[in-house]
């Protein structure tokens, strides 16, 4: 499968002021596979070591930076010589070891001809801020699941995402009904690279479905496994209340409608599992603001939307049968257009890098989906 994202890395690898790069997002879009597949494609050779499968490699990190010992077990761990400009040293898990992302520091300051990338679920990451975290020595990037124009290679369809690239709205109107049917098969697959690939190999929704319902069962897991033991049953009862958040008319999130064990949630309760799913990938606030002006972010109040990390998974939470929703129009009407609208949120992430916001005034009398800032103005 292609990623769009190989083009950051490409500027990564070859920019004269490359440090180690840092690259973060939430459990399966494919951090592995794009920095293997890079290395294998854009390097000699990679040196993949993975903290998780081998945290006693953590020892190589103990005391002082000792570069010529780390180098040393490194080559042995991964059974590949580690040359300067000619090998990618690919450091996986990373979170689970902070020496060794501490020690990132020292690869940019002393080691930089090395071109080093290491791969961490955000929530760990975002544990390890403030705590030897290498603050101002590392170029981050945050990966999201794969987008439209991915899936449309992915499956074999090539030529229509560069018509979709290329903007020309009189060629593209041909293909309308086409790129209708082949968005809203999207907006049931979305963007996990395990669904993707499922649905590329054997064009079945049902085997879709089984990916992703194996994917909300991993990310229940951890829920149990990472988060505080105190905040568990709220963040699983906040991500469980995303599709019926999304359902309604007026999608701002109202934490009246959250509930554990019978009983409803206050807001302020609310506020450490907002942030751990957030800190995790697996959900993202949408501020509203109360004017469209620039920055936006100076005129946030404290309402806002809630959506989940891929719209494929929105779908499989919200239990929708896969015939009904691809044949007729219910992909962009089903739930409100909530698939519609979180697909919008997350193509403008992956896109163009960017956190949207909406807009609506407290009489709810007019609305803006989402704006976002650009090099032009608000869009």
């Amino acid at each position: 499968m292609k990623r769009f994202f190989v083009d950051k890395l490409e500027k990564w690898a070859t920019s004269p002021t490359r440090k180690p790069l840092v690259l973060s997002g939430a459990r399966q879009v494919g951090k592995t596979w794009l920095l293997k597949e890079f290395g294998r494609t854009h390097f000699a050779r990679t040196a993949y070591v993975n903290f998780e499968r081998h945290p006693e490699l953590g020892v190589l990190f103990e005391g002082a930076f000792d570069f010529r010992r780390i180098l040393t077990g490194l080559q042995a761990a991964s059974d590949v010589p580690i040359v300067a400009g000619e090998t990618l040293v690919v450091l996986d898990e990373i979170q689970l070891c902070p020496a060794a992302l501490t020690g990132l520091k020292y690869w940019q300051e002393e080691q930089n001809d090395f071109a080093v990338a290491a791969a961490g679920s955000l929530v760990g990451l975002a544990l390890m801020e403030g705590t030897g975290y290498p603050v101002g020595k590392t170029n981050s990037m945050t990966l999201y699941p794969m987008t439209f124009g991915e899936f449309l290679l992915a499956v074999g369809e090539g030529n229509l995402e560069e018509l979709v690239e290329s903007g020309d709205a009189k060629l593209l109107s041909a293909f309308d009904a086409k790129l209708k049917d082949l968005l809203k098969t999207y907006l049931l697959v979305g963007g996990m690279p395990a669904a993707v690939d499922a649905y590329a190999r054997t064009l079945s929704l049902a085997e879709v479905r089984a990916v992703q319902q194996d994917i909300l069962l991993d990310y229940a897991r951890d829920f149990s496994k990472h988060a505080p033991k105190r905040d568990v049953p709220r963040i699983a009862a906040v991500w469980d209340s995303l599709p019926r958040q999304l359902a309604k008319e007026d999608k701002r999130f109202v934490s009246a409608e959250v509930v554990v064990d019978g009983a409803k949630v206050r807001a302020r309760d609310l506020h450490d599992p907002f942030t751990w799913l957030e800190a995790a990938g697996l959900a993202y606030r949408v501020w509203n603001v109360t004017k469209p002006s620039l920055p936006l972010a100076s005129y946030r109040n404290h309402m806002f939307k809630l959506f989940g990390l891929d719209v494929g998974l929105l779908a499989a939470q919200s239990h929708l049968v896969p015939s009904a929703v691809v044949d007729g129009n219910r992909a962009f009407t089903e739930f409100k257009g909530a698939l519609t609208e979180q697909y919008v949120q997350q193509e403008l992430r992956a896109c163009l890098e960017t956190a949207p916001f909406t807009w609506a005034p407290s009489d709810s009398s007019a609305e803006i989906d989402f704006l976002a800032e650009s090099a032009d103005g608000i869009v």
